[in-house]
Formats: C-alpha cells, sequence, structure tokens
C-alpha cells in the first residue's frame, strides 16, 4: 500500500536544500501551484475562480499541452500568473537518464519562451520534477543553467480519486501557513477533488487574511 505524505518530511527537505519547499516571509501570504496543464475548461475555470479573489498563482506546464493548447495557455499569462516548466510530456526523472531529461526540458522551455518573452513576467525559469523525482545529477545540472527548482510543502492529493473531495480540501486547510507551496492538478483527473477544494481554500484563507501569490514574487 502506497503513502502520499501531505506535508514534505523534514528529513527530505534536510537531503536537498537547494530545493525551494516554502517561501519565508514575514506576512500572510500562501502560494497556490497548479500541475499538469493547460487543460481546455479545467484551466480557465481555475483562472476564474482565482480572479474572484484576487488570488494569484504558479502553473507549471507541461510543453505539449502548450503545444495542444495555445490559447488556454495565454489566458494563463494574460491573467498575470506565473509559469513553471513540468517537462514536455511528463517524464519520470528517475526512470529517464539526465541527458534524455535536460533536453526533454528544453523543448519545453522553448516552447514557453514563444508564449511568455513578451509578457509582464517571462520566463523565470521555474521547474518543478513530475511526481516529485528528481536525481542529484539533474538537480545539478538544472541549476547550472539557473533553473530555481521548486517542490512543495502542502499536497493537495487531489489526483487520487480513492482521496474524498473533503479529504482533499482538509489536506489543504490543515497543513498550510504562512510560506506554504501547495500542490493542485489542473488536469482531468484531478479535476473532481480539484474543484470542490479550491474555492473552499480560496474562501477560508482569504476570510483569514491571507495573500495568495504567484512564484516568485
Amino acid at each position: 500500500m502506497s503513502f502520499t505524505p501531505i506535508t514534505t518530511p523534514k528529513v527530505v527537505k534536510s537531503l536537498f536544500p537547494t530545493l525551494v519547499w516554502d517561501i519565508p516571509t514575514k506576512g500572510k501570504d500562501i502560494y497556490l501551484t497548479f500541475d499538469d496543464g493547460p487543460t481546455p475548461k479545467i484551466t480557465n475555470w481555475v483562472l476564474d475562480t482565482l480572479k474572484q479573489y484576487n488570488a494569484k498563482a504558479t502553473f507549471f506546464c507541461i510543453g505539449k499541452n502548450i503545444e495542444e493548447h495555445p490559447d488556454v495557455f495565454k489566458n494563463i499569462i494574460s491573467e498575470g500568473h506565473s509559469i513553471g516548466n513540468h517537462t514536455y510530456n511528463h517524464v519520470k526523472g528517475w526512470k529517464t537518464k539526465t541527458k534524455d531529461y535536460l533536453n526533454n526540458i528544453t523543448q519545453a522551455k522553448k516552447i514557453i519562451d514563444l508564449h511568455v518573452k513578451e509578457s509582464e513576467i517571462g520566463n523565470q525559469d521555474l521547474f518543478r520534477p513530475p511526481y516529485g523525482q528528481i536525481t542529484p545529477k539533474q538537480i545539478k545540472k538544472l541549476q547550472e543553467q539557473s533553473y530555481k527548482i521548486v517542490m512543495w510543502n502542502v499536497l493537495s492529493v487531489d489526483w487520487n480519486k480513492k482521496v474524498s473531495t473533503e479529504t482533499c480540501l482538509n489536506n489543504v486547510i490543515n497543513h498550510t501557513d504562512s510560506g506554504s507551496i501547495i500542490v493542485f492538478h489542473d488536469s482531468v483527473k484531478a479535476s473532481k477533488n480539484m474543484q470542490f477544494a479550491l474555492p473552499k481554500v480560496l474562501k477560508y484563507f482569504n476570510e483569514k487574511g491571507y495573500t495568495f501569490k504567484r512564484i516568485p514574487e
């Protein structure tokens, strides 16, 4: 039976101290992130929901999805959110040779660059490894290319269909604090849980005086 920790264990953070797990802040700031898009209808629903709370977020996008849905990707940019690289076709770092992994990321970067070069934010070279799988050698090579590798400290586990909508919501509500980086997915697989939890997360923390920011800011 597999177990997915909602919060990142301290020992994992200590093993990879150069990765971004959270963002120290003196204010009441939270960092929402969305992986695996852009996805028709779902990503636009997320954008509309975020706008209701004047919330900004960071979208770690798959290059192939950007190619297939450029208009949806442009909507993310036009709404003023940050963009991150999530490889070209969601490859697993642990099962991919470093050279092939880097080429896959570069392929996605070229697609991202075409769209964001004239945007307000531009390409900040943020990267998140699919499944959180990345080797020390891959980390070193990416950082040599000035990538900021962004992980998380709160998982909603929205992609898991065995997780109820209420549990998905509580995963976020019960573990989020100032500086937290939260993972949702704007994908078909995660849509039921994500669409239930996201508005409630936004409302809950908004009423407590938190601000939702993009990475970096």
